[in-house]
Formats: structure tokens, sequence, C-alpha cells
């Protein structure tokens, strides 16, 4: 099954870059979107894509992986799942923009963050960037044998998120560069379950060094 998806082309009229947004639980394309308003400007020769999860949810809205508690077991493999079809997607759409897969950046919220972690560590061709808010790392006691790439990965979470708590990041970050990935973490003082203006700065600022440092030493 095809995704649906909302694209927003490059304004320079030909993109350099990729950006797949992955949106969180019961949420839509249409809302991860939101951060292109913020982010065009500054990333000219961007184009961006969105999809919607594959599985409508009983409150609207779509998911990724099911509804399950930070750490279940479940979250891995319903990302196991689901990777091959989301994959398959990102593919195409590079293809349709006719970029090479290293010039891809994955960046999801909760959910989509888990999923942008889980696809980014194991993509043949090693992305630009996973930028991550309010999500973290599932199964990292495969990683290190299910590792294939290692891209730059910020992690971007609100000290006061009561959904998914401050230690997952910390222990996402940990697993992380234990496995050899150049992660950051960075917490953002009185933030909840969300993203602010701060938390879409410090993301482009990473994506708009990532993608410059791939420019100067490519892969």
């Amino acid at each position: 099954m095809t995704l649906s998806a909302l694209r927003r082309p490059a304004t320079s009229g030909k993109a350099e870059w990729l950006v797949v947004f992955l949106h969180g639980y019961g949420s839509s394309g249409v809302d991860i979107m939101s951060f292109a308003d913020y982010w065009q400007s500054s990333m000219e020769n961007v184009a961006f894509v969105a999809p919607d999860g594959p599985e409508a949810t009983k409150d609207g809205g779509f998911q990724w992986v099911g509804k399950h508690p930070p750490g279940d077991l479940h979250l891995y493999d319903d990302a196991v799942a689901v990777a091959p079809q989301v994959h398959d997607f990102i593919n195409a759409e590079l293809t349709r923009e006719g970029l090479d897969a290293s010039r891809l950046a994955l960046v999801g919220f909760s959910q989509g963050a888990v999923m942008a972690l889980h696809l980014g560590l194991r993509r043949t061709v090693t992305p630009a960037a996973v930028l991550g808010y309010s999500g973290g790392l599932v199964g990292m006691d495969k990683l290190k044998d299910e590792i294939v790439s290692k891209p730059p990965v910020m992690l971007v979470h609100g000290e006061q998120d009561q959904l998914a708590p401050l230690y997952g990041m910390m222990a996402s970050v940990k697993a992380l560069t234990e496995a050899g990935v150049a992660c950051q973490g960075l917490p953002i003082p009185g933030l909840g379950h969300a993203v602010d203006a701060n938390a879409l700065i410090f993301g482009a600022r990473f994506l708009l060094s990532a993608f410059a440092y791939r420019e100067k030493h490519g892969g």
C-alpha cells in the first residue's frame, strides 16, 4: 500500500536535499509539515515530504506503530514490521526528486522519532541527518547487531515531558554513542511533550550543519 503524503517542493526550484517528516500518534503529515513553515526560508534547496502513517487510529489521525508506553517491547516489533513500507516510500520520494540516498534527512516527533531512528540507522546509504523530537531508540539491545549506517543524530526533548520522560532520550544518546553514532541530546527546560520555537531553531541549525558537512565531506 502506498502511503498518502503532503509534499512541498524546494523554493529554489531544484531540490538538493529531501527532508522526510514522520508525525506522532494520532497526527498526520499535514500537522508535522508545519515545521517547514519555520524552516523553508533558510532551506531553499530542500524539498519536504510528510506521509501519513499506514494505520488510522481510533481517535482520528494515523500511527506508525501501536500505542505502547515508552520501553514497551512491542514498539520495536511494530517498527520492524512497518519499516519496509516506509523505506520503500522514502526511496520512491528520493527518486521523485532525483536525489541520491545520501541527501536524505529524517525528522520525527514522538513515535515518528522512534521510526526516524529505527529507519535511519538501518538505511543502506547513510542519511545526512536524523532529528528526533520527544522520542527515542527502541530495541537498544539489538542495535549493535543491526546497525547499518551511522548518520549524525540530534534528539530534542522537553524536560517536563510526562508522556515520554527525559530519561528515555538520555538512554538513547548513551546507546547511540556507544554504537559509534555522533549523537547529541538537547533537553528543553519547561517544555512538555511538544515542539516549541526554540526546539525548531535548534533543529534547523542541526540540519543545516549536517547538510553543509555532507556537502563538504561526502558520505
